[in-house]
């Protein structure tokens, strides 16, 4: 008899920020899994070209216009996914933005609250407004789930010129484990992703200059950058039966690049 816990047939997934990147990643690999999934995005066309991706894979499948740092888009377009899909077993809050250097060229101490702002409303309000209509969902439901942020290994490094970026991370990693001990009796597990260097639209900028890939793709001992289909496994891992005891951890997915 094979081994069943990763057939996600039944279940239904909602990925913010899932028209591209990673979250396309997670989302087209939980729908090859037998999920239903329904996507967040901010941009209309990237939300329609990725819905036709996955229709491919025979799930029912939706993406909705939400700006997750808009509390109310928020809670609307959350109900508008529990309406259609009748559910969310699992919940990828993976909205985010960047650190923006032109934004901020003299650093931390020419840093504008604009800019601090900027980035705090949508990686770590979003995340909060995200996951408390999840959590509030699933413990109505009363038949548990899984929470999941998209961190980055900036919570555990220094990033120079993009400490509200690391600080935003660092934090939606704390939330989750307080996630993890206040929600744990209701059968709701929640866990961080921490990625590395991933060939997505954010890193595009970075990947661009010939010095900086000089510099850092010689110390990421996987010797490549990462994909977004490095993130299917971990999505369909966290949505599954498999991970029902898995709980306030924090993947990290960098090729060992941290480690080195």
């Amino acid at each position: 008899m094979s081994y069943k816990p990763f057939d996600l047939t039944g279940k239904v997934v909602l990925v913010t920020g899932g028209n591209g990147g990673i979250g396309l990643g997670m989302a087209e690999a939980v729908a090859q899994a037998g999920a239903d999934v329904c996507i967040w995005g901010t941009n209309d066309e990237k939300n329609a070209a990725a819905l036709e991706t996955l229709k491919g894979y025979g799930t029912k499948v939706m993406a909705l216009n939400c700006n997750v740092a808009d509390e109310q888009s928020v809670i609307d377009r959350f109900a508008e996914t529990v309406a259609e899909l009748g559910h969310v077993n699992a919940c990828f809050a993976n909205a985010g933005v960047s650190s923006d250097r032109r934004r901020n060229k003299d650093g931390f101490t020419g840093m504008s609250y604009e800019e601090w702002r900027r980035v705090m409303s949508v990686n770590l309000d979003g995340v909060f407004f995200t996951l408390r209509e999840a959590a509030k969902h699933m413990v109505e439901r009363g038949q548990g789930g899984s929470l999941a942020v998209t961190s980055s290994l900036a919570a555990i490094m220094g990033q120079a010129r993009g400490e509200h970026y690391g600080a935003t991370k660092g934090a939606v990693n704390s939330m989750i484990r307080g996630l993890a001990v206040e929600f744990g009796r209701n059968g709701i597990r929640a866990n961080a992703i921490l990625p590395g260097w991933i060939e997505t639209s954010m890193t595009a900028g970075s990947f661009a200059f010939p010095k900086f890939v000089e510099a850092v793709k010689p110390r990421v001992p996987a010797g490549r950058w990462g994909t977004k289909e490095d993130f299917g496994g971990i999505a369909v891992y966290l949505t599954s039966d498999a991970s029902s005891y898995h709980s306030g951890d924090t993947f990290v997915i960098d090729g060992a690049y941290s480690l080195f």
